[in-house]
Order: C-alpha cells, then sequence, then structure tokens
C-alpha cells in the first residue's frame, strides 16, 4: 500500500507539471482554434535560454528567470507577427502546418546557437525529499507543481472572468464575427501566442531542472499531447484532470508492469490511453462536444 501511495504521490506532481506544458496548447487552441505543434518546442528553447544564462553567464536563478520569461514573450510576439499573422483568415491547417515546420526550425537552431552538451540547472528549493507520512516529495516536483497550480488558476480566472479573456473566447469561436463586433482580432491573437511563451518559458525552466538542458526536452510536448486530448483541447480544467489522470497511470505503468515486462510502459501507457478516449469521447472529459450537420 505504501508502495501505491508513492507512486500516486509522484503521479500527482508530475501530472501538475504536464498541466502547465499542456495550458500552452490549451491557450493556442482557445485563442485561434489551431493546435500548436511546436509548443514543446517552445519548452526546449527556454531551457536552453536558461541553461545559458544559468550555467554560462553565471547570473542568478530570479534574474534568469525574468531574462527568459521576456525572451519568450519576445519572440512569441515576434513569430505570430512575422509567420502567424499573415494566415489570420486562411483555413486552420495552415497554422497548424507552420507551427509543425516552426518546430523543426527550432530543433535544428537550438543545438546549433547554444551548443550539444547538456546543462543542469537547479532550483532554489533544496535537493532533501520532503518525508509526509507514505509520501516521499522531491523539492523541484512540488516547487514545479504549486508553480503549475498558481498559473493554471490565473488563467482559469483570465478566460472566466476577464474582459479580455471572453474576447479571446470569441475570437477562437468566429475571427469574422468577433472583428465585425469590435474586438481587435490581431490583437488578442498575438496574446494567446505571448501567453503560451510564458507558460513555455516555466515549462522549460521546471522541466530543464528535472531532466537536464539539451534538446531532448522537447519531447516533453509529446508526452503532453495525450493530456489535453483526454482533458479537451479547449478546457483549463481538462488540462489539469488530463495531467493528473496521464501522471498517475504513468507511476503506476513503472511501478508494477515494468518489473514484470523489462521497462518502457511509462513512454506508451499514455498513448494507449489516448486511443482509448479518443474511441469513447473523441472531444475529451471537458472539451466542448462540437457537432456539424450535412
Amino acid at each position: 500500500m505504501e508502495f501505491f501511495l508513492l507512486l500516486m504521490g509522484n503521479g500527482i506532481l508530475i501530472g501538475l507539471m504536464y498541466s502547465l506544458i499542456a495550458l500552452g496548447f490549451v491557450l493556442v487552441y482557445k485563442a485561434t482554434d489551431a493546435i500548436n505543434f511546436a509548443q514543446g518546442e517552445f519548452v526546449m528553447l527556454s531551457a536552453l535560454i536558461a541553461g545559458a544564462v544559468i550555467v554560462v553567464a553565471a547570473l542568478p536563478f530570479w534574474v534568469a528567470v525574468l531574462i527568459v520569461l521576456t525572451a519568450m514573450i519576445g519572440f512569441s510576439f515576434g513569430l505570430e507577427r512575422v509567420v502567424l499573422r499573415p494566415l489570420l483568415g486562411r483555413p486552420i491547417v495552415a497554422v497548424i502546418m507552420a507551427t509543425i515546420g516552426l518546430a523543426a526550425i527550432l530543433r535544428g537552431l537550438g543545438p546549433f546557437i547554444f551548443g550539444v552538451e547538456t546543462r543542469s540547472i537547479s532550483l532554489p528549493v533544496g535537493e532533501e525529499p520532503i518525508n509526509l507520512g507514505p509520501f516521499i516529495l522531491q523539492p523541484v516536483q512540488l516547487a514545479g507543481a504549486l508553480v503549475s497550480l498558481l498559473f493554471l488558476g490565473a488563467f482559469t480566472w483570465f478566460f472566466l472572468k476577464s474582459r479580455m479573456g471572453v474576447a479571446m473566447r470569441a475570437v477562437a469561436d468566429n475571427q469574422q464575427v468577433a472583428s465585425a463586433m469590435g474586438i481587435n482580432v490581431e490583437r488578442y491573437f498575438a496574446l494567446a501566442w505571448a501567453m503560451a511563451g510564458i507558460v513555455a518559458a516555466l515549462g522549460g525552466i521546471v522541466w530543464g531542472s528535472m531532466l537536464g538542458v539539451d534538446v531532448h526536452v522537447a519531447l516533453v510536448g509529446l508526452k503532453v499531447f495525450p493530456v489535453v486530448i483526454l482533458g479537451g483541447l479547449d478546457s483549463i480544467p481538462g488540462a489539469v484532470v488530463g495531467g493528473l489522470i496521464i501522471g498517475i497511470v504513468e507511476n503506476i505503468a513503472a511501478g508494477y508492469l515494468d518489473p514484470v515486462v523489462g521497462g518502457g510502459t511509462k513512454d506508451f501507457a499514455p498513448y494507449v490511453l489516448m486511443i482509448l478516449a479518443l474511441m469513447v469521447r473523441p472531444y475529451g472529459i471537458f472539451g466542448k462536444r462540437k457537432i456539424e450537420r450535412v
């Protein structure tokens, strides 16, 4: 029983950290109705910048956080203005293909600019595990989970209660109608990508401290994709629930099935769950059900 609780506790923390990355997918989808397939590369770029600032430039951690946030906001605004704004009004598949191309470019430019060596960054939270009864929590995971909860709550309030959040939802529903109602579609399009850049910056620092900083951090984006499918592409609560489910399933699979089959079950278990979810509820647990009559 203690082993099961240990797996559950670690799964919850990892799941909340997945939810933070999934939030980037949700923010872009809610505002643009398109999926950003480069979100993992955004996280990788953030981690590479953080590693360069902390390890190479030897700047303090909190200064590095500000630099990474500023860099990702500027990068996201520039990306939206140069690449994505010309695609306004075009079919959604055009934006999707643009993000796929961007992901390939970032995977190539990352090692070219920052080098191929793996750097390590440390969060200022200590390294001694925290014992809470049957739960043994790693400080970096606990810090990442708390950051995830904070920003998930903040963005939930933003979309439900603020005028800007409601306007972004209107833009996602129909760009032409929103523009006719006086909403500056281009401004909210840019804001959505900037918010995704903020989430990627935080996720890159947290996951970079856990995994090490190199180009492979981008794989977190693929690991998170089952989270957004399971929870619903347009739901922030769904990102939380989906992240918790995937985190717990991963840890339980690794704890109980890996010793039997020789390992690797945590790498494919989320995708099995995603396929089953698509068969039963393709729009996700909290996703908006769309019915088109032809």
